[in-house]
């Protein structure tokens, strides 16, 4: 790991923390920037050596240092996550610029997945945030391209929407939130027309086997699926692994 790797994992570590405070935040209306940290318990205030990512966790073996109540797992899983996905970027990407870009996009897309996992909502903040950002990054250091990237933006949503209009009229209920539609624009203006329709493709399928899954386990049809946790991870591994996934999908294809 070198020092560039090194700061990366670092600083992940740190904006995780930050990512907790999003996700605990954002869906109840709470602003992120004003009031300190403090326990959804007893609401007393987190001191600043109980909320060093990871560590303080550990330190307090996962319980409020007042009230003794457990402290999600929520909090250093996002953390380490947050600190891989740093480190990912730094790896694989040659300049600062695309480290930062793409890192901004898959922290977002972690924040996303577990909002939407919880409260089956997704931010306008986030979502819509992100999306003109990444318009913003496309014009100047992701090698996408401005182009490619409204190309992205104009599939992702479009095609979501078209799938949630097409649903509406033959069953005569809502399919898919808008949430999703301005998720998926989000998502394509990051990877570009032809990358978000293989996401979709991708959160589909693995919503599919959820789908199933929960149905096997006593659920019904009707279940609510949170599909904008599966678009929000199916574009992580579309960067992350994407083209070892595409080759993967296509050999099965062309098993006998």
């Amino acid at each position: 790991m070198n020092l560039v790797q090194a700061l990366a994992v670092l600083f992940g570590l740190l904006f995780g923390s930050f990512l907790n405070v999003l996700i605990h935040r954002l869906p109840r209306d709470e602003s992120p920037w004003h009031g300190r940290s403090h326990c959804p318990h007893c609401r007393r205030t987190v001191r600043w050596f109980e909320n060093l990512p990871v560590l303080s966790f550990l330190g307090l073996r996962g319980r409020c240092a007042g009230c003794h109540e457990r402290i999600s797992w929520r909090y250093p899983l996002v953390e380490t996550a947050s600190a891989l996905l740093a480190w990912f970027c730094a790896w694989h990407f040659g300049t600062l610029g695309e480290i930062a870009a793409y890192y901004f996009f898959l922290a977002t897309l972690l924040a996303i997945a577990c909002i939407d996992w919880q409260h089956m909502i997704i931010p306008d903040e986030l979502s819509l945030g992100a999306l003109v950002l990444g318009l913003v990054l496309a014009a100047t250091v992701m090698p996408l391209g401005i182009l490619q990237a409204l190309l992205g933006v104009a599939a992702g949503a479009g095609f979501i929407w078209g799938v949630a209009l097409l649903y509406k009229l033959t069953r005569g209920a809502e399919g898919m939130g808008f949430g999703d539609v301005k998720l998926a624009g989000m998502i394509g203006a990051f990877l570009g027309p032809f990358h978000v329709l293989f996401v979709i493709f991708l959160a589909a399928l693995l919503g599919s086997v959820y789908g199933g899954v929960l149905i096997a386990r006593g659920g019904t049809r009707k279940s609510m699926l949170a599909f904008g946790t599966f678009l929000a991870m199916s574009a992580a591994l579309s960067l992350l692994v994407g083209d070892e996934l595409a080759v993967w999908y296509l050999a099965l294809g062309r098993r006998p």
